[in-house]
């Protein structure tokens, strides 16, 4: 079934697809959504993005968009009703994700995935990323969101990795020192549109219906 949406191949659990999926949700627009599998990603994703990884969006052009961050500010670029994309904290923000993207993200891997590198125990990985958590920390000790009053991309981009963090161990979480940090994280995890973006959508099927995202 042809749909007259542009298309995005997701991954429910990657925070790379959540992020995308937020920032649609906060641009307010709607995609046809087609739910992979890893294991068996779908031949027709393959054949616009060889590289194999989730989020994937195929705009009704034939322009393809392989990078999470390049899709959130795609769709916030059509639209921003919330003003995520704040030209005053922009270079900050890009600069919080960068950091989260590159230093955060090697910890995290290695603190989830402790048994496949040993160089280090479990518990010095997860202080490594730590680091990263001490600066979320004290950038909430003075703002609701991370960069003031108002959520910015930052926060849309980075949440999902420290829920990912978090889920490692949920009890070491939060019992580590950043009381700011956990009600940030609770606040996004309850939030109607992260809600939303963790909907769960069986895996795409050539011939199925069309899934439009959100709904």
């Amino acid at each position: 079934m042809t749909s007259s949406l542009h298309r995005l191949y997701s991954f429910r659990r990657c925070p790379y697809a959540m992020r995308a999926r937020l920032g649609l949700l906060f641009a307010d627009l709607q995609v046809e959504l087609r739910e992979i599998m890893l294991k068996k990603k779908p031949d027709q994703m393959l054949a616009i993005s060889p590289k194999g990884t989730v989020p994937v969006l195929q705009l009704l052009d034939g322009t393809v968009v392989e990078e999470s961050r390049e899709i959130m500010v795609w769709a916030l670029r059509q639209q921003d009703p919330q003003g995520l994309l704040n030209a005053t904290v922009l270079d900050q923000a890009n600069a919080l994700i960068e950091q989260n993207d590159n230093d955060f993200k090697h910890w995290l891997d290695r603190y989830k995935y402790a048994d496949r590198y040993l160089e280090m125990t479990q518990s010095e990985y997860r202080q490594r990323g730590e680091a990263f958590l001490q600066v979320l920390e004290e950038l909430l000790t003075k703002n609701v969101y991370l960069l003031g009053d108002n959520a910015t991309i930052a926060d849309i981009s980075i949440v999902p990795f420290v829920r990912q963090f978090a889920h490692v161990d949920r009890d070491v979480f939060y019992r580590l020192p950043y009381p700011n940090l956990h009600l940030w994280l609770q606040h996004w995890l309850e939030h109607s549109f992260f809600l939303q973006a963790m909907t769960k959508f069986p895996p795409w099927q050539e011939g199925d219906d069309v899934v439009v995202f959100p709904s």
